[in-house]
């Protein structure tokens, strides 16, 4: 899992680096309607000087103009590991021929035998196919037209207010089944379910975002505008449900839940699993109660040790709305002044939740 977020870290990381707006992807852009290919190596370490072999010393400032006349020679081009300098120019890299590559041409094949070898960024773009393929370790990406980028992140938008909605719903369901002392499994799975289906589309977005760089500022708007509400929702749900018996963190039961195909994270018996809750046929239908972390994270002004105090003190929601001024003005960090606001902002939240539920 921990290779997968390293892995996704690393494509975003140079995709930021060649997103439109920034002076490499301007030079990347004429080479590549010159249609005369180039291979471009971005870092000098000595991993890389070691397979370079001749070519001019030029360590001068990136600009486009100048990337683009260098790249009309055969040879590499070295760049500084911010790219913003042009090492050397006209170079032949000299990579193990033992790296196995599955790459046909001669190009790609050198790019992507640098990159395994140097652990460096290396970016191919094709003579004949006219597109730019960059190569990380043993990554590979090949970058698309902003045009096509820009359709699937706005179709992206689309698919994530309906998931969305959904999800609102779902939350809606499970905080009036949280105040009415009803809540199952089923419910909490189903959030955590939607949550996830909800996060996922959001990174896709993210990728997209940074694929395109300036052009992408207003779908990054719509994206922030759709996830203000909702973001830390599935994690707070894991929070407040999350089985005693073991040490997990909750974060990490997110992160495992990430990885998980989408037949698996479809079977909400999984799911509940996953938060410990039983194994057996009937776990969707135990009645579990909740913490309630996310119900007063919800109140004005209540800060996350308060809460962290509260549920120390009580155990579980129930009690918390059981819980009379004085009681709760015995918590650390909690005066009279403050007492009466949660359980004003609880009385609020229970309206306003079983209004909601029958719109």
């Amino acid at each position: 899992m921990k290779e997968e977020k390293i892995g996704e870290n690393r494509i975003l990381k140079m995709l930021r680096m060649l997103a439109p707006g920034t002076m490499l992807n301007e030079g990347l852009e004429n080479v590549l309607r010159a249609r005369t290919g180039a291979l471009i190596v971005v870092g000098d370490p000595e991993a890389v000087m070691k397979i370079v072999d001749g070519g001019f010393k030029i360590d001068c400032e990136m600009h486009p103009s100048n990337l683009y006349e260098l790249a009309k020679m055969d040879g590499a081009i070295i760049l500084s590991s911010d790219a913003r300098r042009i090492l050397y120019a006209n170079t032949h890299l000299t990579p193990d021929p033992l790296i196995p590559s599955f790459e046909t041409g001669t190009r790609h094949r050198t790019a992507e035998r640098v990159a395994v070898q140097t652990d460096e960024l290396v970016i191919a773009i094709s003579q004949r196919r006219n597109v730019i393929t960059l190569y990380k370790g043993k990554d590979k990406y090949i970058m698309r037209d902003i045009g096509v980028v820009l359709a699937k992140a706005n179709q992206a938008l689309q698919t994530l207010e309906k998931y969305k909605s959904v999800l609102e719903r779902a939350l809606i369901n499970l905080t009036a089944m949280e105040f009415e002392d009803l809540a199952t499994a089923f419910d909490v799975a189903t959030v955590i379910q939607r949550s996830q289906m909800v996060a996922r589309i959001a990174t896709e977005i993210e990728r997209h975002i940074c694929e395109l760089g300036v052009e992408g500022r207003l779908v990054n708007m719509q994206l922030e505008e759709l996830m203000v509400d909702i973001e830390d929702e599935g994690l707070l749900v894991i929070r407040d449900y999350l089985g005693t018996g073991g040490e997990e963190d909750p974060e990490e039961v997110w992160d495992e839940l990430a990885t998980w195909t989408s037949e698996d994270l479809l079977d909400l018996t999984m799911v509940s699993r996953a938060l410990g809750h039983g194994s057996s046929m009937n776990t969707l239908d135990l009645s579990v109660k909740p913490k309630g972390y996310r119900i007063l994270a919800k109140i004005p002004r209540l800060p996350m040790p308060v809460i962290e105090n509260l549920v120390g003190k009580f155990g579980n929601l129930p009690k918390i709305l059981d819980a009379s001024i004085d009681e709760l003005d015995g918590v650390e960090g909690i005066g009279e002044v403050r007492a009466r606001a949660i359980k004003e902002g609880l009385r609020r939240l229970r309206e306003q939740t079983l209004l909601d539920r029958h719109l």
